[in-house]
């Protein structure tokens, strides 16, 4: 994955957009980091699908997959500092990791003290899941009511549902537009997100097929954050599973039609579905790569966990660990 990363930030240079390895901070308080690009397999480099997108004071979440928590400690936000945690769908892979994130920043230390009520913006069935994870952990709220004298508005949930595409959320300067996606027949609801602040925009795919929405919605992007679902040729032939599990996901190849199309400033993958078999390996990113370029030549990334984007007049890159 390393080697690869070397290779992807060459392709970057070549596309005349700026690739920020030496100290310091672009000129932007528009900042995307993927904190996990995984799925429900157990990954330890790659965890749960989350992305937050830092827009001036507010700090947006989207999605919460196994692990974040921890991420955020990795890049030193306090889980309590989340302003709205936003979901796409309610595949456990993607709502995991919400109870640890809701009850962590409620806790006292620094990594936690929120006070004010978490809030969850989400499609029909949001306010279901949390008043169920109230319900499951009423036993661990009323303790710590009672015991740490925690502050009753930081456990608080604040939730809105909504029904259709449009704003979901307007604060600051920053917009947050909801659209729908396909993720297959069974798979509703299921919705992607643009965000728009001072003239510019990133765009999450959410889980979806090859979709004219995500292309609607994703046109002239500074950032267009797409799913990918891939397997082998050969594994796809033997196996009806993994053909029912990227039916319902966006292959490389379609996934370039959707970037030549949006034609954004930068693409990034995100959330990888890489099956393999008992005998089978998963496709390499190199290969996602190559698959990609047959439908889509502009600049195009596969992401790593912690790895950030600052959005501004270009958008520039940095692999995990970069300051």
């Amino acid at each position: 994955m390393r080697k690869f990363a070397r290779l992807a930030i060459v392709m970057v240079a070549s596309t005349h957009l700026l690739f920020a390895a030496a100290p310091g901070r672009a000129d932007s308080d528009f900042k995307v980091t993927l904190l996990g690009t995984g799925t429900p397999i157990p990954n330890k480099d790659r965890f749960g699908p989350s992305t937050l997108v830092e827009a001036g004071d507010l700090k947006l979440l989207f999605d919460a997959g196994r692990g974040v928590p921890i991420r955020l400690q990795q890049i030193n936000l306090p889980s309590g500092k989340i302003s709205a945690l936003f979901l796409t769908h309610y595949h456990s892979d993607h709502t995991s990791g919400i109870a640890d994130i809701w009850l962590t920043g409620w806790l006292p230390p620094p990594f936690g003290r929120r006070n004010t009520p978490f809030r969850v913006i989400g499609p029909v069935g949001a306010k279901t899941l949390m008043s169920n994870l109230e319900k499951a952990y009423a036993l661990d709220i009323k303790i710590r009511l009672d015991d740490e004298k925690l502050p009753p508005e930081g456990i608080a949930t604040a939730v809105d549902e909504f029904d259709r595409d449009g704003v979901v959320f307007e604060k600051n300067g920053v917009k947050v537009i909801a659209f729908t996606v396909d993720h297959g027949a069974a798979i509703k609801p299921a919705v992607g997100y643009r965000i728009e602040y001072k003239g510019h925009a990133v765009v999450i795919s959410g889980d979806t097929r090859y979709d004219q929405n995500v292309i609607k919605y994703g046109t002239g992007a500074d950032l267009l954050v797409h799913e990918v679902g891939s397997a082998r040729p050969e594994l796809l032939a033997a196996s009806v599973p993994v053909q029912r599990i990227i039916a319902h996901h966006t292959t490389p190849r379609e996934a370039g039609m959707v970037f030549a199309q949006a034609k954004p400033k930068m693409a990034v993958y995100s959330h990888l579905v890489f099956l393999a078999g008992e005998t089978i390996a998963e496709q390499t990113p190199e290969d996602i790569i190559a698959e990609t370029r047959q439908s889509y030549d502009g600049p195009l990334m596969v992401g790593e966990d912690l790895m950030s984007f600052d959005i501004g007049d270009t958008v520039t890159v940095r692999p995990r660990g970069a300051p």
